[in-house]
């Protein structure tokens, strides 16, 4: 399939939509009033610090919400706004982040079903509104919802797109693109529908596996069957791995796709030569401001002295658990929570920690002086963090008393 003249041509269609309605005053309002927040604000302005008795809240300098999370929702609100009446669906979450979602199905939107790992898009109909959300949506299923003449909003974020167009630059050459992501997140879905050929790595060492194939050669036999979802129909990696460039999901980390390229940049050189790389190997970059500057604050906030991190985001939000990472590499005790609701009573926390199922910690906030880091995930609206940092204060005050 012609995937970019696939995407042109739906652009180019009158039920297709990507640039809101005209609405964003109205939204902008609703928007302040849900997500906002005067204490985060008021923390910010006070160089990311906010003292209060026995608690020192510090935030990295970088969180929440990014510019392609608010132009995603503030889109998806308009669509409602625009379409008063209309069926809506919505092919995803449109984030990662409970309340935001919950606010969508408030409003009436609903969200296609997936069973046994596939989407149930018979429930649309012929003149329905399907929103993309902000991770987009594979080219399979925007053709499926063109071939039923559904009027499509698209709130694919900008960084996202650039990585597609970055594999279709590979695809041009016949180059296979490694992916660096999760052969499951949605944005790696839809990022891999773009692609000839092509291999999801998820980490570093995964990759290490792959170059050492390249040059020294390997059970082919292994090889498939360690990567079994997560390469293209027809893969070989005998024949495929021959020319490469890389692409990533915009929420990995950024110093792991940057070594990632590295690794592969100097595979190729050792492979065919530096005299030949050009013929093996690209790389664009493709890393999110966004999801770079968080890690970035996150990095310079755990330089600090601080007694606990505190990671705001949704459970499946990659870029927070990347967040979260940072801080355990920093061996500082660390809680992801979704919502604030997750700080209970009695000095106890539900938090999920890495790779692991929810989990009740007990006694999290140490006694005496404390100081407690903060940052979110980009799909986690400042109005969740004030509500986490409250409950905090209120606890310690709880406590002390």
């Amino acid at each position: 399939m012609d995937t970019k003249a696939f995407k042109r041509s739906l652009q180019q269609s009158e039920n297709y939509h990507r640039k809101g309605f005209g609405h964003q005053a109205e939204v902008a309002n609703v928007m302040e009033t849900a997500y906002q927040s005067s204490l985060i604000q008021q923390i910010r302005d006070n160089n990311y610090r906010l003292e209060r008795g026995a608690v020192t809240i510090r935030l990295a300098e970088a969180f929440g919400f990014c510019w392609g999370v608010e132009r995603a929702v503030a889109i998806a609100y308009e669509t409602r706004q625009h379409f008063p009446s209309e069926r809506i669906w919505i092919t995803n979450e449109i984030i990662h982040n409970p309340s935001v979602n919950q606010h969508l199905r408030d409003m009436e939107v609903g969200f296609i079903a997936v069973e046994k790992g596939l989407k149930d898009f018979s429930v649309v109909d012929s003149g329905d509104v399907v929103i993309l959300p902000a991770f987009g949506a594979s080219v399979q299923e925007m053709q499926l919802l063109n071939d039923k003449g559904c009027k499509i909003v698209d709130t694919t974020c900008p960084w996202v797109s650039k990585v597609w167009n970055t594999v279709e630059k590979h695809k041009k050459k016949d180059y296979t693109s490694i992916i660096h992501g999760q052969y499951k997140h949605e944005e790696t879905v839809a990022t891999s529908s773009f692609a000839d050929k092509y291999l999801i790595v998820l980490n570093l060492q995964e990759a290490e596996y792959v170059s050492n194939y390249i040059l020294h050669g390997g059970d082919r036999e292994q090889f498939i069957a360690k990567f079994s979802k997560a390469y293209s129909a027809g893969f070989d990696p005998d024949l495929d791995l021959v020319s490469v460039g890389i692409a990533n999901q915009t929420t990995m980390l950024k110093t792991e796709t940057e070594n990632i390229g590295k690794l592969f940049e100097k595979t190729m050189m050792r492979k065919f030569g530096p005299e030949n790389l050009n013929e093996h190997f690209l790389s664009f970059n493709t890393i999110c401001d966004a999801t770079q500057e968080r890690q970035d604050a996150m990095l310079d906030l755990v330089e600090e002295k601080l007694d606990l991190m505190l990671v705001i985001g949704g459970f499946n939000s990659s870029n927070t658990t990347h967040l979260q990472e940072i801080a355990i590499h920093k061996s500082l005790p660390s809680y992801h929570i979704d919502c604030a609701e997750r700080i209970l009573p009695g000095n106890r926390i539900e938090h999920k920690p890495l790779g692991g199922d929810l989990v009740v910690a007990e006694g999290w906030l140490p006694d005496g002086n404390i100081v407690v880091g903060v940052t979110s995930g980009a799909s986690t609206p400042d109005k969740v963090v004030e509500d986490a940092i409250d409950r905090i204060l209120a606890m310690k005050a709880a406590v002390i008393a």
